[in-house]
């Protein structure tokens, strides 16, 4: 049987090109994919989220955070709108700071099965103390150019 998207990579997505409302949570978010167009050449793409924003769990105050992602695909690569939305969807959410950075990237994890995968996340401080999530799924495989993520730490008005 061959491949429905090999005609058109752009078959099946819902978002892209349309009127997309936010979803009301990231769970009513809809991750979607392409497929990698280099798939036999190893490379990094990166999504920085400078205004992430959540909410705190306990007080419903809003939580911003800094979001750097980076990523080695294999077969998929995430479609940058549904990506969007699916920040965008934790506006309204409660989670706190690791709880949502580890959704965010068990998520894309799930979507992308990437060869490698990191997520920075730079927290604003709350109570006094930025709280900064990483995580990454291992050892990225030698060879591949991976800049530094290279946002500064919180300094306050320094």
């Amino acid at each position: 049987m061959s491949d429905p998207h090999a005609a058109d990579p752009l078959a099946g997505l819902t978002q892209l090109g349309r009127a997309a409302p936010l979803p009301a949570s990231p769970d009513a978010a809809l991750l979607e994919r392409v497929a990698n167009p280099a798939p036999d050449r190893p490379y990094v793409i990166r999504f920085t989220c400078p205004e992430f924003t959540a909410l705190c769990p306990l007080t419903g105050q809003p939580d911003f955070a800094h979001l750097v992602i980076d990523y080695i695909p294999a077969g998929w690569i995430v479609e940058s709108k549904s990506l969007k939305l699916y920040l965008g969807s934790f506006r309204n959410h409660g989670a706190f700071h690791e709880a949502a950075t580890m959704a965010i990237a068990a998520r894309l994890v799930a979507a992308l099965t990437p060869i490698w995968l990191r997520i920075g996340a730079y927290w604003y401080p709350r109570g006094g103390m930025p709280i900064d999530v990483f995580h990454q799924t291992g050892a990225p495989p030698e060879g591949v150019w991976i800049p530094a993520q290279e946002v500064a730490p919180y300094r306050g008005r320094g």
